[in-house]
């Protein structure tokens, strides 16, 4: 069994030399992995050993076969070499034969050939320098136009250039230099050019104020012209409308080519005297950098990056127009800077849209004055609430709407301006009202509460002229004589007139209806005498040392004012021409309002004789013990009785036409008598009934008895 397997380990070395023999060398790894991975690789190495020697005493035989014919070719090529070297010789001394013959004829053709190419330089360097000179002629008036700022002939320069030239001569290598330089150039104008525009808007920004005055101005002097025209018909023409004056401007700024060497900003110009003309707002602004920066742009074709970035700075720039400052109420000249700087901005932007194709589009505009508008109204809002003076609210309407005039001038609606405006006109009754509240008490309060003395006929026409008063008996009186009013009557009435003066001051050129005003006027004029003036007379009626004299005197003074309300419907009437039989008029309450003063004033006449009463009456002392009656009335009843008397005789002596007398007076004292008895009887039974009266005698009686037949008589 062993040598069987013997045999077999034998003829697979066998097969493994021959794989080995007749294989690849980069195949043998799988045969040599077949040998590792039996176990009789040291036999196998052994039989690879005595294969080798085989081989080597093989090739050793054929070496020895060879040798003889080798041996004879060495002998062959060592003759060669002799005659090779021989052969070599006698080149070398031909060529050194042909050399020295030929070194002359050398010699003069390298001279033609030096001239031939010379020659033929020249020629090729005339005619390369006949393409070059006039691309390098264009390329330094580039740079000319670069150095002197002159950016749109430089662009194009540049473009004819680029297109024209260099393409004729693009091989040469200062050429590509060239072309490669264009972008650089192109941005370079491009930078140049937006500095320009950047320092424009900058400019701008610094005299939007300028700008915006300028436009105010010139819409205040259209509106005069039209009051003036309004006025005189028959004067017409001889001044521009204010569109006629914006179309000549844009014309001037027209004539500004895009192409103008001129960089620039705003020009300077000196304040007008107001008697000369005023120059369009347009005359003070040089448009061309942004004409030219426009047009450079769109030749490079970045037109909408263009558009893009002015929209957005201007966008900012009106942000920060728009921001108030904090204390723009306390002056109107902090109102008419914020104005100004306003009326700026769209001024420019409005002449940027009609000069210009679409740099700026009506959508735009109309975005930007939405975003005004909601801003400058909310910011009047806010800070003219804070003003307190009525003339400072006026002036500021009238600055508003001259604001308004101005920006509807050049086509931006306004309506919500002047629909605040009337926000504002409550805000200015209001302060009106206090105002006036103070002009009241103060002719309240330093009144004498006496019939006006009149010495001779122009006083008296003076005051008539004040106050509508006729009175045939008081006319044919002779002096010196009194109005049976005192001073405040006509001072109170000249205030109310004033009152709807300064409310129709406000309602001027808000393009209110007739109706719309009138009923304005009567609605604060309302509120002036049912709030303002009832609360003034109220306060007057109910001071603790107002006598009962004065109460008298305001009673009749108010009859007179009572009186003078239809003069006052009459006054509004003739100043708004609304006839008050108009549906929708509002009417006066003044009536109202004096007639509860009066009876404010009656009542404090009464509760005052009564208080009066009630303090002589703490003087009596009864003795409700006493055998026998006095003589006499008590004496504190005496002296009450007298009071009465007197006062009573204040009633009936007070000065006046015979209606006054007759009705007012006399009804007032009659009422104030009844109430003074009806008190003295009630209060002198409580004498009887009090707890601390026990018992009381016949004779307390008859002196009680006594007192109260006094108190009949």
């Amino acid at each position: 069994m062993a040598e069987l397997e013997s045999l077999e380990t034998a003829a697979e070395h066998e097969r493994i030399l021959r794989e080995i023999e007749s294989t690849d060398t980069a195949c043998i790894g799988p045969t040599l992995r077949s040998v590792y991975d039996g176990e009789e690789h040291g036999r196998f190495m052994e039989k690879l050993e005595a294969r080798i020697r085989n081989h080597d005493r093989e090739i050793e035989k054929m070496c020895n076969f060879h040798y003889q014919g080798f041996v004879d070719s060495i002998t062959e090529l060592l003759k060669v070499r002799g005659e090779a070297q021989k052969l070599k010789n006698q080149v070398t001394d031909t060529n050194r034969k042909l050399q020295n013959e030929g070194k002359e004829l050398i010699i003069a053709m390298e001279e033609l050939k030096q001239c031939r190419l010379q020659q033929r330089n020249i020629s090729a360097t005339v005619d390369k320098l006949t393409l070059c000179l006039p691309v390098l002629e264009m390329y330094s008036k580039l740079r000319e136009q670069m150095k002197s700022k002159r950016h749109y002939p430089a662009l194009k320069t540049l473009e004819h250039l680029e297109h024209t030239y260099l393409p004729q001569v693009s091989h040469y290598r200062f050429c590509k230099i060239m072309v490669d330089n264009i972008p650089k150039l192109r941005e370079e104008i491009k930078e140049v050019s937006m500095s320009d525009l950047k320092d424009f808007l900058e400019s701008i920004r610094k005299h939007s104020d300028k700008i915006g005055e300028t436009a105010m101005k010139q819409a205040q002097q259209q509106r005069n012209l039209d009051n003036i025209v309004s006025q005189h018909p028959r004067i017409s023409g001889g001044k521009k409308s204010k569109k006629e004056v914006c179309a000549s401007s844009d014309l001037e700024v027209k004539n500004t080519s895009p192409m103008s060497e001129q960089d620039s900003g705003i020009l300077d110009v000196e304040d007008e005297d107001e008697d000369e003309e005023v120059p369009g707002a347009q005359d003070l602004v040089d448009f061309s950098p942004v004409y030219r920066c426009l047009h450079i742009y769109s030749v490079l074709g970045a037109r909408e990056t263009f558009e893009n970035y002015y929209r957005k700075q201007r966008r900012k720039q009106a942000r920060l127009v728009l921001q108030p400052p904090s204390n723009m109420h306390e002056t109107l000249d902090g109102y008419r800077k914020y104005f100004n700087q306003i009326v700026g901005f769209f001024v420019v932007e409005d002449h940027i849209l009609h000069t210009t194709q679409g740099l700026v589009n009506r959508a735009y505009i109309d975005e930007l004055w939405e975003m005004a508008l909601s801003k400058t109204i909310a910011a009047l809002r806010t800070h003219s609430s804070y003003c307190s003076d009525p003339s400072l609210v006026l002036d500021l309407k009238n600055l508003i709407v001259l604001f308004a005039d101005t920006l509807q001038g050049y086509g931006f609606p306004v309506n919500q301006l002047f629909d605040m405006l009337l926000e504002i006109q409550d805000q200015y009754s209001e302060t009106l009202l206090k105002k006036w509240s103070g002009v009241f008490r103060n002719i309240l309060d330093s009144d004498n509460y006496s019939p006006i003395p009149v010495t001779n006929e122009e006083v008296y026409k003076k005051i008539v002229g004040q106050f509508p008063f006729q009175d045939a008996e008081l006319e044919k009186q002779p002096f010196p004589k009194k109005f049976p009013f005192s001073e405040f009557v006509p001072k109170v009435y000249n205030q109310i007139k004033e009152f709807i003066y300064a409310c129709l001051k406000f309602s001027e050129d808000l393009h209110l209806s007739s109706t719309e005003v009138d009923d304005m006027i009567r609605k604060s004029t309302n509120l002036l005498l049912t709030r303002t003036l009832s609360n003034c007379l109220q306060n007057v009626i109910k001071r603790k040392n107002v006598g009962l004299t004065e109460l008298v005197q305001i009673i009749i003074n108010t009859t007179h004012l009572e009186k003078s309300c239809k003069f006052l419907e009459e006054f509004i009437t003739n100043i708004t021409n609304v006839l008050p039989e108009t549906v929708h008029t509002t009417k006066l309450y003044g009536t109202t309002t004096f007639k509860d003063a009066r009876h404010a004033a009656e009542e404090e006449i009464y509760t005052n004789l009564n208080q009066k009463i009630d303090q002589f009456l703490q003087l009596a002392d009864y003795d409700w013990m006493a055998m026998e009656p006095g003589s006499k009335a008590s004496d504190y009843l005496v002296d009450l009785i007298g009071f009465l008397r007197s006062t009573f005789a204040v009633f009936t002596h007070l000065p006046g036409d015979v209606d006054v007398h007759s009705t007012m007076s006399g009804k007032v004292a009659q009422t104030a008598c009844m109430s003074a008895c009806k008190h003295l009887s009630t209060s002198l039974m409580q004498l009887l009934l009090e707890a601390e009266v026990r018992q009381l005698t016949l004779g307390a009686l008859q002196q009680f008895n006594l007192d109260v037949e006094e108190c009949e008589r």
